[in-house]
């Protein structure tokens, strides 16, 4: 037996390195033509520069739901720009007041700062596709896809995000709920691409919570997604409140009327139950393969209704009722 030393693969591997290393040299890398193009941009600012010349080239980052659009529809998304590769778009910056995502950080890249910051969605994240997808699927293409079912953007809304959009021209940035304006459009120009997420850090009197409904309990599309942020005056009157859901719009969309019934009166059940009502006037859901419009909206009303019990300390019992099979 010959020795490893004497290993083709390994006595070439030191020069397929360097040959490797030689290529990193800065530039752009293109490679064919027309809507075959496949452009690797160098740097952001060069991502900037080539999606000016190419405004109707498709993006690609981790491909979990643009595969789809191959796979599924055999759609033709040429030209392709790459951007996994950049790390500028891997950036995650920890700051006091907020906690900055790049564009292509992947969910499990985030899993450890958001988790840290936001215990309250350690069980919602682990529901996020399976150990492949959150390798690869980022959240930034979670939120420039603009899908009504999308599971990040009810919760980064919920917690007040802002998107940073960026073109050749400058950035721009603004709260996320802003972004989604319609079924499949979004306050984007055609050169301006998403740069990065900030995410608020919770203020220690808030509560907040995310919660995901899909047929199967894990690694599952949603059918409904609620999420939930509170804060209470003195006297247990509500003084802050956002309510987003996925999955109730062709967008995802807070729940104005919802918020409007209850800011400024007290954090009742009475209460909650009655402006629950005002699901209807804030949604109209439609009925697919997933849900019903009307189990959308008993759905939408329940989980209002759980983060309620949340917020008074009964929602570990509830849990612990439904594991036992609802046997007390």
């Amino acid at each position: 037996y010959g020795s490893v030393a004497a290993d083709p693969l390994v006595a070439e591997r030191a020069a397929l390195k360097r040959r490797l290393l030689a290529l990193r040299d800065g530039k752009r890398v293109e490679v064919g033509a027309g809507k075959d193009r496949v452009i690797i941009p160098a740097s952001v600012d060069d991502l900037a520069a080539a999606y000016e010349a190419e405004p109707g080239a498709t993006i690609v980052a981790g491909a979990t739901d643009v595969g789809l659009w191959v796979t599924k529809f055999m759609r033709d998304l040429g030209p392709l720009i790459f951007v996994s590769h950049l790390s500028e778009l891997h950036r995650i910056e920890e700051g006091g007041t907020a906690l900055k995502l790049g564009a292509s950080v992947s969910y499990n890249e985030a899993t450890a700062a958001l988790v840290k910051r936001y215990p309250q969605m350690e069980q919602f994240w682990s529901r996020i596709g399976g150990e492949q997808v959150r390798n690869m699927g980022t959240i930034g293409g979670n939120i420039a896809n603009g899908s009504p079912i999308g599971d990040m953007p009810p919760a980064l809304i919920a917690l007040d995000a802002r998107v940073t959009l960026r073109s050749l021209e400058g950035v721009r940035e603004f709260p996320l709920e802003a972004f989604f304006i319609d079924y499949g459009k979004q306050d984007r120009q055609r050169h301006e691409f998403v740069e990065s997420i900030s995410v608020p850090t919770l203020p220690e009197d808030a509560q907040f919570a995310v919660y995901k409904i899909t047929k199967r309990r894990d690694e599952d599309i949603t059918a409904v997604l609620g999420a939930f942020y509170l804060r209470l005056d003195g006297d247990n009157s509500v003084a802050e409140i956002r309510l987003a859901y996925g999955g109730m719009a062709g967008i995802p969309k807070r729940a104005a009327n919802v918020e409007s019934a209850l800011l400024g009166n007290n954090w009742t059940e009475a209460n909650v139950k009655a402006a629950a009502a005002e699901l209807a006037t804030d949604f109209s859901p439609l009925s697919d393969w997933r849900a019903s419009a009307d189990y959308r909206l008993l759905a939408a009303r329940n989980l209002l209704t759980r983060f309620y019990l949340k917020s008074q300390g009964e929602e570990a019992e509830l849990v612990r009722f439904a594991a036992a099979g609802g046997r007390s």
